[in-house]
């Protein structure tokens, strides 16, 4: 087989298309007169006759939203896998402003938003850490602590190709159960031309315009470079090389309205017992109802076991969703961010391909933030538990009560780096042997600055609040909240250094195929590819970062002074119009008149940074950021080493008469897991008695554990071509998803029992605390895929898919066994940590594409999936929790209020749609996506419930084309500006809602 056909055999890899998405034959459909017609016309638009081509044939050079569909049929019409992809012959032209936004345009696939714009991507209704990235075949890193990538981080423009694969073979790099998402630069010599091109895009946000903007203008701007180039060099030798930059300016405007978080310190079911004046909203004197008026503190509903009756402490007691507070939120944002790509590729002789290729992304995201807060735990007797009006799961509806109120700011930062780059080297070593080595190293550092503040007010002002359609309002008796001598109270400023990051990928691939005579079997695959991931998270005085604090007392006389020297404006007008019924605060006197000075939608603000140095100069300190350091016990240090070995056979033959194609392989995973931690050095002391007890030291000493696991990973890929439009697809593998690095730590400390007189360090130490479980297992699927695809023109497609995962594993608190040395001995101390189980759980799901193309110019593209599960994932805190023994007993801890949640970032129903017209150089298309509501965990380790109700958002682009080298665009997301709602620990416990107003563009790209 010559090297001509091996690479256009390997079409999969390379997302080469089908000639005939590069033709449109002049002899084309007739006139469609209804959609009714849509068969019919599919079966007339049979190939033309060698006359008719001689005669008539004419090549039309398709381009634009056409072009990009033409392409996405064509990249999964000649997979052997299950995949959706895009890709463009020019830089630039994906048909999307970030890379999330265009994924989202793939069906079956949804976003996670953030500042209101497509982030971690989620395929067929299933949450990130279910799925891998890949960045021209190597796994990218990020700066979160888990294995999701933050899609905004690289620019579109700089992108020529995307994909997600939703069934694997063997020779994909292991980790996506939910599916792959590959990322593809331009490779130069590939591309084949020459081409210089600059891009220009100003930005502009109506929210953004209604803001009074300290950090950035109006107008912002993205701004695009690329350039690609071709040179033959003596004796047959050829260099490509491509780059691109992008500098981007801009702000992401959002409001806010916000609760306390479900972290479990802050909000909580307190008691809502009429009988019960003890505790809870009914108690008979002022304090938090979450506190009993005498006794033992107490965190309101209680889920704990009672023994005597084998039921929660609080079990039939009502209760409702109390947080220490509410606010609203206004933001000032900035944006900025600088991205590099680099390719060169040069071959030496027709025996050689070497490419190397680099990217580097550096994001600085600012927030000026203005907070107007609320404290909601206290019980005014009398009136807070007898006005209280709450929903079927407790959430509050109407509140009323004596509390304080705060003006709040916060100057919040974050810059996050990313460079990835490697060196690919093929050699054609024979005709039918090809071998390739692959280089590879993938880095993102990360860390945010944060500033808060705070000014309280001395007093507890009367006042009631009331839930709207989306939102809260607040009435409140002569009480000015713009009147900023109000908020003189218990000044205190905070400076934190958190969420300092690194992650690191160091990879090395070989592999080989060779190709087979055999009339059954095209080639044989196989490779091995090591690779080490490390994830580094300093730790400070605050766990996961460090905090330096000042405060002035309560009745410090220089307050007024400094909230007047450094008081600003309101900044924005016209303040969560689109999701509050009219005004957010109203004031009144005694009489119930209303009082026009702090009745609307704006309080009293500050300039955070000046605030916060005055508080800081007054009490003597010096306004720096703290440091972080590594010998910390919130230091997680996990270095993850992989060795994948695998091998794979590809097939194309004749079965029944038809012509069936595919592969089917194995991948052998072996991992490892070293994990550093640090805690206090101790000694052991003994009295004159004998009895021993645990002195712990302020020096830290180093602690390490690890786990290890092998994993069989077979995969098979069929595709029957049923006739010469009809494909029968089908797919099966197993798959695997490791833990999050940030949940593999490995902090730990002593429980020692001081009661018993120890005499001996087995009993004195009885067990472990701690938190991060090194020896987590993945979770394992098994994975079922099967589809009918009909291609009746380069322009349509309708197919449907089926898929079953199975999965064995979840999340459980178990008691293990952990070795320590202590003293020079060897112990096993039982710690009880989350662990990944053997349950099994299911999801069965329906995926369905069509796209069509009228005469007219008009067409659509549509995407649906529809996915169920039941799968379980319990909140720790209010949910069934269970702990097993070493034992393996089983036992029930608490007994609990909220049902479980499923599979984390699991939607039902996810949908795209789009309606374009492309008539000769005009092209516009609309665009709408919907994704039904998901579990969303809040914190890293998902222990803590939170849902992300459905939201639809619109889209909507158009391009002119004046010549061939100059083109115009304009393009928006989020038209009817769809806010953001996210509920606590349970649907309709109502905990935030992020309003982001639409965002457009308008640019003008050039090329030569």
């Amino acid at each position: 087989m010559s090297r001509k056909h091996r690479d256009l055999s390997n079409q999969e890899e390379q997302f080469r298309l089908s000639p005939v998405a590069k033709l449109v034959k002049a002899a084309v459909f007739v006139s469609l007169t209804s959609s009714l017609a849509f068969a019919a016309q599919a079966q007339e638009s049979s190939a033309p006759t060698s006359a008719d081509v001689d005669d008539e044939l004419e090549i039309i050079n398709v381009v634009g939203t056409r072009k990009t569909i033409q392409d996405q049929i064509a990249i999964k019409r000649e997979a052997t896998t299950v995949v959706d992809g895009l890709s463009s012959d020019d830089i630039g032209e994906l048909p999307a402003l970030s890379i999330g936004e265009a994924l989202e345009s793939i069906t079956g696939a949804a976003s996670h938003r953030e500042n209101g714009g497509a982030t971690e991507i989620t395929i067929r209704g299933l949450g990130p850490f279910l799925s891998a990235t890949h960045i021209n075949g190597r796994e990218a890193t990020n700066g979160s602590g888990d294995r999701s990538v933050n899609f905004s981080q690289f620019p579109s423009e700089l992108m020529r190709k995307v994909a997600i694969y939703k069934t694997q073979d063997a020779s994909m790099i292991e980790g996506g159960v939910a599916g792959v998402i590959t990322l593809e630069t331009v490779q130069p010599l590939d591309f084949g031309k020459q081409r210089i091109q600059g891009e220009v895009k100003l930005n502009y946000n109506p929210d953004e315009g209604n803001i009074d903007n300290s950090l950035q203008s109006d107008v912002g701007y993205r701004g695009t470079f690329s350039y690609v180039d071709q040179f033959e060099l003596n004796n047959g030798q050829s260099l490509g090389v491509s780059l691109g930059v992008q500098r981007q300016d801009i702000s992401q405007p959002e409001a806010e309205y916000r609760s306390s978080s479900p972290s479990g310190t802050s909000l909580w079911p307190c008691l809502n017992d009429p009988s019960n004046t003890n505790e809870g909203f009914y108690r008979s004197s002022a304090g938090d109802c979450e506190d009993q008026v005498s006794g033992s503190s107490n965190q309101g509903y209680q889920t704990g076991i009672n023994p005597e009756t084998g039921k929660a402490y609080s079990d039939g007691t009502p209760y409702a969703w109390t947080g220490s507070s509410r606010s609203y939120r206004q933001n000032e944002t900035l944006d900025e961010r600088d991205a590099f790509f680099l390719a060169v590729q040069y071959r030496p002789t027709d025996a050689w391909d070497i490419n190397i290729d680099a990217q580097l992304s550096d994001r600085t995201q600012e927030e000026a933030r203005h907070d107007l807060i609320w404290l909601q735990k206290r019980v005014t007797p009398g009136v807070t538990g007898q006005n209280l009006i709450t929903n079927e799961v407790g959430g509050i509806l109407h509140w009323e009560g004596e509390e304080r109120f705060e003006s709040a700011g916060e100057q919040f930062s974050r810059e996050e780096n990313y460079v990835g780059y490697g060196i690919n080297i093929e050699h054609y070593t024979t005709d039918a042997l090809t071998i390739n080595l692959d280089l590879a190293y993938s880095q993102t550092k990360r860390e945010e600055l944060q500033i808060s503040n705070r000014g309280r007010t001395a007093n507890r002002p009367f006042f009631t609040w009331d839930m709207g359609e989306y939102i809260p309002s607040i009435t409140v008796t002569d009480f000015d909240v713009s009147d900023i001598a109000n908020f003189t109270d218990s000044l205190r400023t905070r400076l934190d250094r958190e969420n300092v990051r690194e992650n690191e990928i160091m990879s090395a691939r070989l592999d080989f195929e060779y190709l087979l005579d055999s009339g059954m079997f095209r080639a044989v695959k196989g490779g091995l590819r090591v690779s080490e991931l490390t994830f580094l998270q300093l730790g400070g005085t605050e766990g996961t970062g460090s905090r330096t604090e000042y405060a002035l007392d309560s009745s410090a006389p220089e307050a007024l002074g400094i909230l007047e020297n450094c008081q600003i404006d309101f900044p924005e007008s016209s303040f969560l119009s689109s999701v509050s019924d009219g005004n957010l605060i109203t004031n009144v006197d005694s009489d119930g008149n209303v009082i026009s000075s702090g009745t609307g939608s704006s309080w009293a603000t500050y300039d955070n940074v000046c605030f916060s140095q005055a508080v800081v100069s007054l009490s003597g300190g010096d306004f720096a950021y703290p440091e972080l350091e590594y010998e910390n016990a919130g230091t997680i240090d996990v270095t993850e080493k992989t060795k994948a070995i695998y091998t794979m056979v590809d097939y194309d033959t004749e079965m029944f008469g038809k012509i069936v194609r595919g592969n089917f392989g194995l991948r052998i995973v072996n991992t490892e897991v070293t994990s550093v931690g640090f805690r206090s050095s101790f000694n052991v002391l003994v009295d004159e008695q004998g009895i021993l007890s645990l002195q712990k030291n302020a020096i830290n000493e180093s602690i390490v554990g690890g786990g290890s696991y092998t994993e069989v990973l077979p995969s098979f890929n069929f595709v029957m071509d049923y006739s010469e439009d009809v494909l029968l697809r089908a797919g099966i593998y197993r798959g695997m998803s490791r833990a999050n690095p940030g949940n593999l730590g490995y902090s730990r400390d002593f429980q020692t029992d001081d009661d018993l007189a120890p005499t001996s360090i087995a009993d004195l130490i009885v067990g472990v605390n701690g938190s991060g479980n090194p020896d987590t297992k993945p979770l394992m699927s098994w994975n079922y895929d099967l589809a009918v695809e009909w291609y009746p023109n380069e322009d349509s497609i309708v197919a449907l898919g089926l898929y079953y995962k199975q999965f064995q594993g979840g999340y459980q608190q178990t008691t293990v066994l952990e070795n320590f040395n202590i003293e020079g001995q060897d112990y096993s101390l039982p710690i009880t940590n989350s662990v990944t189980t053997d349950d099994e759980s299911e999801i069965i799901g329906l995926e369905a594409s069509l796209a069509y193309r009228w005469d007219s110019g008009i067409g659509i593209k549509l995407g649906y999936n529809y996915a169920d599960s039941n799968f379980e994932f319990e909140d720790s805190l209010y949910g069934d929790t269970f702990v097993t023994d070493v034992e393996g007993n089983t036992t029930q801890l608490t007994a609990g209020i909220i049902e479980p949640a499923g599979v984390p970032g699991f939607s039902e129903h996810v949908f795209s749609g789009q309606l374009y017209y492309q008539v000769g150089d005009f092209d516009t298309a609309l665009i709408y996506k919907y994704r039904s509501d998901y579990f969303q965990p809040y914190t890293t380790d998902g222990t803590r419930l939170r849902y992300v109700d459905e939201v639809g958002v619109w889209e909507a682009r158009a391009s002119y084309k004046i010549n061939s080298n100059i083109r115009v665009k304009v393009e928006a997301i989020n038209l009817f500006s769809a806010p953001k709602s996210q509920d606590f620990f349970v649907r309709n416990n109502l905990g935030e809602v992020n309003d982001y107003g639409p965002r457009l563009f308008a640019g003008i790209s050039l090329k030569y």
